[in-house]
Parts: C-alpha cells; sequence; structure tokens
C-alpha cells in the first residue's frame, strides 16, 4: 500500500535532515546566507517543519498547527539541537497522521487547495516526499559549502 512506502520515505528522509543539521561543525554556519545562496539550511529546515507540518499534520492528521511561513525564512539563530527536536516532533506527526490513511482517503482530493487545480490526496503525497528531498539536497550543499574548516 502507498502508506506504508510513503511512511518510510518520510521518515528516511526526516531522519537524513536531522543528520545534516547534526554535521555542522559551527552553529552559526547553519544560518549563513550568500549572494547566490539565499535561503540558509536552517530556515530550509524550518520551511520543511511548517510544510509537512501543514500539508500532513494539520490537514490529514487533523492537528491544531498554525503556520506562519514568513517566519519559516526570517527566523534566525535556532540551536541545532532545537532543529532537530523540532524535525522528530513532525516525523511522528508525519506518521501517525499517514497511519491513520486508507485507500480511499488516498483517492479522494486533497482537502485544500494548494495548487491551480484539485489533485488527488495521493499525488500531494508524492509531491511532498519530492519537496522534502529537493529541500534536503540543498541543505546538504550548503552544509558542504559554507561548514568549511
Amino acid at each position: 500500500m502507498l502508506t506504508a512506502v510513503l511512511i518510510s520515505i518520510f521518515k528516511r528522509d526526516l531522519e537524513k535532515l536531522k543528520k545534516e543539521i547534526g554535521l555542522y561543525k559551527k552553529e552559526s554556519t547553519i544560518w549563513l546566507t550568500g549572494k547566490e545562496v539565499p535561503n540558509s539550511a536552517g530556515n530550509l529546515c524550518l520551511h520543511l517543519i511548517g510544510n509537512l507540518n501543514t500539508y500532513i499534520g494539520k490537514e490529514l492528521g487533523g492537528t491544531n498547527y498554525v503556520r506562519n511561513r514568513d517566519l519559516e525564512f526570517s527566523q534566525k539563530d535556532i540551536v541545532s539541537g532545537e532543529l532537530i527536536e523540532k524535525v522528530e516532533a513532525t516525523a511522528n506527526t508525519v506518521a501517525n497522521a499517514l497511519y491513520k490513511l486508507k485507500q480511499e482517503d488516498l483517492e479522494k482530493d486533497y482537502p485544500v487547495m494548494v495548487f491551480e487545480n484539485n489533485m488527488s490526496t495521493e499525488y500531494f503525497l508524492v509531491h511532498l516526499t519530492a519537496h522534502l528531498a529537493y529541500h534536503l539536497g540543498q541543505i546538504n550543499y550548503h552544509r558542504r559549502f559554507f561548514d568549511t574548516d
């Protein structure tokens, strides 16, 4: 069933996100940006946390999460340990929400309009795995580019 696959992918990639954040040698480097790098790893991490808590936790899992997308890109200087805790909590929220889904839930339209057209919940969840992987790759490159000795 697709939900088992999605749970596995989200778990794997959120573990990788925790590892990437934990690999930074200097806390301050997590928040660096540059001319061609407009988003810090910390802000991308906060963005992923907000994204998944909104679109999976709130909309599919029924949590009362309130997203502040602007803050995801403006907040700075959260220590890596706190970011990792937030990722762990998000991973639990995602898994709990996805465990509840049945095949017929996946085939229904996603409950809110995110893009220009309706889409199935199944389609949007696959999109969210790709979104996570995309930003995870950016964070990996950010760390290797900025966090040098």
